[in-house]
């Protein structure tokens, strides 16, 4: 028995319940992962919200196998020593985004600390199969943080993908229990890097809350972020995938979520999803175009104001 399941587990709130997948679509999109032989964080993962994603033929697809090397006490996802990469996989992931018929797709993989780049070619090589397959579909990276991996961070970038997400995942004063195989400040300055490679890709990052942070400690993850000049934070309920996994410590109530919304839209962050259901890829393609319309909105602002002051200046 594990320390975790020592813990006493506390009752799901009436706002966390999800309705069981059924609808036809659903089961099209399972079918359609299966066929091309693909593995999805929806599924590996037990995400809550896998059967309205479904249901509307939107799947996270995670490359590199489903066995990571890692073994993060929130997570549900397989460890131990992974398989050889299959080379025909990027193919395949561009040919069922293109059967899909997707506007925006996710990509996130497991970690892969076995392989000399981390899976950055991997990774590179989906993109660019999506950009063959399907080349009016935006894309979003989910990526392990390439800890000790130099040179991978650019491989991706350079391949242009138009979100780069890469989690927090929780407060730095919980890794050593929640996140021990990563470091936070990495994490941090992955993210501000990939601004410094290419300013015109959007970052992301997301933490889970209910893990015993305080508020205080979300507030500083919040400016942490905005000084890696991330654009878009999301903040969601972490859920217990097993017994063996850390326990919830509290269920955060929908008005604290929108208490942290609140905050972080102050911040000035250009988008943010703060909900008990909320994780990195929910509702992802709405949340691009929002992300599109709201830098454009920034910028048309910053012009006219550098507009006005000239004016000012001459008069």
């Amino acid at each position: 028995m594990t320390i975790f399941e020592t813990q006493v587990k506390l009752q799901k709130p009436e706002w966390i319940r999800v309705k069981a997948p059924i609808s036809a679509v659903y089961h099209e999109t399972a079918k359609l992962m299966k066929d091309h032989k693909l593995h999805t964080v929806c599924a590996e993962a037990a995400c809550p919200n896998i059967g309205e994603c479904w249901s509307k033929k939107h799947a996270t697809m995670m490359i590199l196998g489903d066995i990571c090397t890692r073994a993060c006490a929130f997570c549900n996802i397989k460890t131990g020593r992974p398989d050889l990469l299959d080379p025909h996989e990027p193919e395949r992931v561009g040919q069922a985004v293109a059967k899909l018929g997707l506007s925006h797709v996710v990509i996130t993989s497991v970690d892969r600390d076995d392989l000399d780049d981390g899976g950055a070619n991997h990774f590179a090589e989906v993109i660019n199969q999506i950009h063959l397959q399907a080349p009016l579909t935006t894309i979003e990276v989910l990526t392990p943080d390439f800890l000790r991996k130099e040179g991978a961070l650019e491989i991706v970038v350079k391949a242009k993908p138009d979100v780069y997400n890469h989690n927090l995942e929780t407060v730095p004063r919980l890794y050593g229990s929640v996140r021990p195989g990563a470091r936070y400040f990495h994490s941090l300055r992955l993210l501000d890097k990939v601004k410094q490679l290419d300013p015109t890709i959007f970052t992301k990052s997301g933490i889970m809350v209910g893990l015993g942070e305080t508020k205080s400690e979300v507030h500083q993850v919040m400016d942490d972020l905005r000084a890696a000049n991330v654009d878009f934070m999301t903040i969601g309920q972490y859920l217990q995938p097993t017994p063996k996994h850390h326990p919830v410590m509290d269920f955060i109530t929908p008005d604290e979520f929108d208490s942290y919304a609140s905050m972080a839209r102050g911040k000035g962050f250009l988008m943010v999803a703060a909900t008990p259901l909320t994780r990195s890829s929910y509702h992802a393609g709405a949340d691009f175009e929002k992300l599109r319309n709201a830098r454009a909105a920034q910028l048309k602002k910053h012009t006219q104001g550098i507009l006005e002051y000239g004016f000012e200046n001459k008069a």
